[in-house]
């Protein structure tokens, strides 16, 4: 008889669990990744792959750029170029056919052929203008030249310069670039300027 009370009453006791495996809370679910669509296959209105050939190129943010695109060349044939081309260049390959397609979309009969020459216009229209700048510089120099030139042969007549002519003399050089005075040595005569300022004493 004890020893059944015994087993009753150790049978009857609960177990006890650690405070710890009681109070932690389960660990939350993983987020769930959504996946937004291609500017291509949203505008296709298709499942977009994961290993979709216009993903890389057309992003949902810009829808604009595949609308260009689709509208002159065609999805099919943009899906084409791509697949033709390795990775490298797609995205060149990409830039320029929405490029062509603005280009064709605002110029329906040109394109970029006539972008081209309208900025092969302005290119000669500004050459041509450089040119007759260059040309404007070359005979004003040209002028300059022969103002000394004419003025060095008036010094080299004149028979002895008064002080009133050597100081007007010394003001002229002192205005006159080094260079010509290297190229006309005779500005540095100070005897020859009795006959160009001669008329202005008489």
């Amino acid at each position: 008889m004890e020893c059944s009370d015994t087993n009753t009453t150790t049978s009857s006791t609960p177990l006890s669990h650690s405070p710890s495996s009681s109070s932690s809370p389960p660990p939350p679910p993983p987020a769930a990744v959504v996946l937004s669509p291609c500017a291509a296959c949203k505008i296709l209105r298709r499942r977009c792959a994961e290993k979709c050939v216009l993903a890389p190129y057309f992003p949902p943010t810009e829808p604009a750029k595949f609308t260009i695109a689709h509208r002159v060349f065609g999805a099919s044939n943009i899906i084409k170029f791509l697949q033709e081309l390795p990775e490298s260049q797609r995205a060149d390959a990409v830039s320029s056919m929405v490029y062509e397609a603005s280009a064709r979309i605002r110029d329906p009969v040109y394109g970029c052929a006539g972008a081209i020459c309208q900025l092969q216009k302005q290119v000669n229209e500004l050459q041509a203008q450089l040119a007759k700048a260059q040309a404007e510089v070359v005979n004003m120099q040209s002028q300059q030249a022969h103002l000394v030139a004419l003025i060095c042969m008036e010094m080299s007549q004149s028979p002895q310069a008064s002080p009133q002519q050597s100081q007007l003399h010394d003001n002229f050089t002192s205005a006159v670039p080094h260079s010509h005075l290297q190229a006309n040595p005779c500005f540095l005569d100070d005897n020859n300027l009795g006959s160009l300022w001669e008329p202005l004493w008489t």
